[in-house]
């Protein structure tokens, strides 16, 4: 296949072991600065150009989007992928992942165990935020940090609030996050591709150190993961939007706690520590990826007038609990379930004998309007409109 590697740091580690790797296994590989890209629209087709010239066709790419550079790193991004190359990383799941409060709030709501979290802006709701996530000390991190930096431990609560009270006057968000006593100075970093994880490492903080980040001196050493903590990292990357990601874990009392999602992960570490071959791991998924590439279904399946995908939820008091979905009626509604989600649990493709349950939610593409009518109304109290006060307006 012919790869681009999109990196600025063409000597950086992680970008020569990728391209080492391509160039070891027979593929036809560039490192491109993402910089250096430009956008064309102006023709019939989206189109990209670089230094100056039209880009040659290319197979896959594989991003590796600095944060300083994230807006037009995934406009480049989102362009390729216009132009149907490939990539395992998607504009959408490096701009999820690089929002930490974005991604929290994506991985919420799929069960995925994490630190209690809470992000306020006023002041005066700065001490029950502390409080809602148990009370110092606690965590409190900067949206865009990275590599351990804008990562602060507050003992207490005081000190809690004059730290966020700083920060929110300089115009910076916030984070506030309950501690994790038990894994003080540890967490799992699992290096996932595709649907596994292919290397796991713990990171341990040198000292007094909370941050056992490798960039903060922290040590490494290769683990083999409990299912558990393979199955929250490769269901964090793929709600992400991932194919290629660092998960970081902490090893809470009740499991994984996943604290981030890294669309760009450093291989060095992980390499080192594991002593596995990660970058061809990679490099062999693209390759597998290219000759039968994942699409964006959402995009692919909405441009037909009338039809998009939704999602629906089985109702306990629905009339489908208990039936097939052959017995439901969907399909004689034109709508057909691409993915069953049950608990923690997916089931892709589901068979038509397979029985449904409440609260089960279906991920379904169809008739928009049909599908809105299985949607239940929401009751809403009508409001009486008062009548016009004797004075309706007041001085000032």
């Amino acid at each position: 296949m012919k790869l681009a590697i999109l990196s600025r740091a063409p000597r950086a580690y992680s970008t020569q072991r990728l391209r080492t790797a391509a160039l070891d296994r027979g593929h036809d590989v560039k490192v491109l600065n993402t910089l250096r890209f430009a956008i064309d629209l102006s023709g019939p087709e989206p189109d990209l150009q670089f230094r100056g010239r039209t880009l040659s066709d290319y197979d896959a790419i594989l991003p590796r989007i600095g944060n300083s550079i994230t807006y037009f790193g995934t406009a480049v991004v989102r362009q390729f992928e216009q132009m149907d190359v490939y990539t395992p990383n998607t504009a959408n799941g490096i701009s999820n992942s690089r929002d930490k409060l974005r991604a929290t709030q994506i991985l919420s709501r799929h069960q995925i165990g994490m630190p209690a979290t809470t992000f306020v802006r006023n002041r005066a709701d700065v001490p029950a935020a502390i409080e809602r996530v148990g009370g110092a000390p606690v965590v409190i991190k900067l949206l865009e940090g990275t590599q351990g930096i804008g990562v602060i431990l507050a003992p207490d609560n005081k000190v809690a609030e004059a730290i966020i009270e700083t920060l929110q006057s300089t115009s910076q968000n916030v984070l506030i996050q309950s501690f994790v006593k038990e894994s003080k100075g540890r967490d799992i970093r699992a290096l996932v591709v595709g649907d596994r994880v292919v290397a796991a490492m713990r990171r341990t903080a040198q000292g007094d150190e909370f941050r056992s980040n490798v960039h903060r001196g922290g040590s490494v050493e290769g683990v083999t993961l409990d299912p558990a903590f393979e199955q929250a990292a490769v269901r964090s990357a793929q709600i992400m939007g991932l194919r290629v990601a660092g998960v970081d874990m902490l090893e809470g009392a009740d499991g994984p706690q996943v604290m981030e999602v890294n669309s760009s992960p450093g291989l060095e570490g992980i390499e080192a520590a594991t002593k596995l071959d990660v970058a061809g791991a990679i490099i062999d998924y693209i390759g597998n990826q290219v000759a039968f590439p994942e699409i964006d279904v959402r995009q692919r399946l909405t441009v037909s007038t009338g039809y998009g995908v939704a999602e629906l939820v089985v109702h306990g008091s629905a009339d489908l609990v208990g039936k097939t979905i052959a017995e439901s009626g969907l399909e004689e509604r034109d709508i057909t379930v691409l993915t069953l989600h049950r608990g923690t649990s997916v089931i892709p493709n589901p068979r038509r004998r397979t029985a449904l349950e409440a609260q089960d939610r279906l991920l379904c593409f169809g008739k928009l309007e049909e599908m809105r009518s299985m949607i239940p109304e929401r009751r809403r109290r009508r409001a009486k409109v008062r009548k016009l006060p004797k004075e309706p307006i007041h001085e000032a």
